[in-house]
């Protein structure tokens, strides 16, 4: 039977590592309840007061965080074996003992933290930017219809967050797969008036390995995304694209088809 006691304290389970070639373990952690915590209130409890549930004294867990309202990416991990945002991860909605765990997908740095790189890289790789050269006043840019604008706005929510990778089964350590945050990208700049300009060479960016071909259509990234960003619709979308760019690359042609 749970005491009176018991109820007020939060335990966890987490996943430590002191830099990326050290051995993992996991350390168990018990705090004080309070009404409302997250995650991230909670790690940031533990490093206050880093004691573990032995009640011997320990190094502060580290990880990453931003904004703490679901809007840069940065506080992403594995909790209870999903990734999501630990910002906006209830300790009132988590089975206990809560479970916190780095990204796999990613190398981790120390601990909870994870670097990010390989989505960066692929975002590099993809020109996922509006390119705008000078500095001088070039005046309003053309405007983009009113119905483009509705779900242009929609991909554009994407934090980088990294989630959809984690939930990929394509993308790993043996796989050189961009994963679904890129490609949605490479959707969203080609759909913009200025950012079209560039669209073959994104298209042709995704018709390189480790783009397109790369997807299994396991169809997680679109359940794990935090912004319900219609990623799967986008890779349907592009699919045609680069199906098209295939055939103006036979023919020799730059012209829509």
């Amino acid at each position: 039977m749970t005491t009176a006691t018991e109820e007020k304290v939060i335990k966890f389970q987490i996943h430590r590592q002191d830099d990326e070639n050290a051995a993992p373990y996991f350390e168990e952690f018990e705090i004080p309840y309070r009404a409302n915590m997250n995650v991230i209130s909670a790690l940031m409890e533990i490093r206050r007061n880093p004691f573990n549930k032995k009640g011997d004294k320990t190094t502060p867990v580290s990880w990453d965080m931003g904004c703490l309202e679901e809007v840069c990416g940065a506080c992403s991990m594995v909790i209870n074996g999903k990734p999501r945002q630990s910002c906006t991860a209830l300790v009132d909605q988590l089975e206990q003992p809560i479970r916190l765990e780095p990204m796999k997908t990613f190398p981790v740095v120390r601990d909870l933290q994870v670097d990010r790189s390989r989505m960066f890289d692929s975002l590099k790789k993809v020109k996922a930017w509006i390119p705008i050269d000078g500095t001088y006043d070039l005046g309003p840019g053309p405007r983009m219809p009113e119905k483009k604008r509705q779900w242009a706005y929609e991909l554009s929510k994407c934090m980088t967050c990294g989630v959809c990778l984690e939930a990929c089964p394509n993308v790993n350590s043996k796989s050189d797969f961009i994963g679904p945050a890129p490609l949605s990208q490479v959707r969203l700049f080609n759909a913009h008036p200025t950012g079209a300009m560039n669209k073959n060479e994104r298209l042709q960016a995704l018709m390189e390995d480790g783009g397109l071909s790369g997807c299994g259509n396991s169809q997680n990234c679109v359940e794990a995304c935090p912004k319900g960003i219609p990623l799967t619709t986008s890779i349907a979308a592009l699919n045609r694209d680069t199906n098209l760019q295939m055939f103006r690359n036979f023919f020799g042609s730059d012209k829509e088809v």
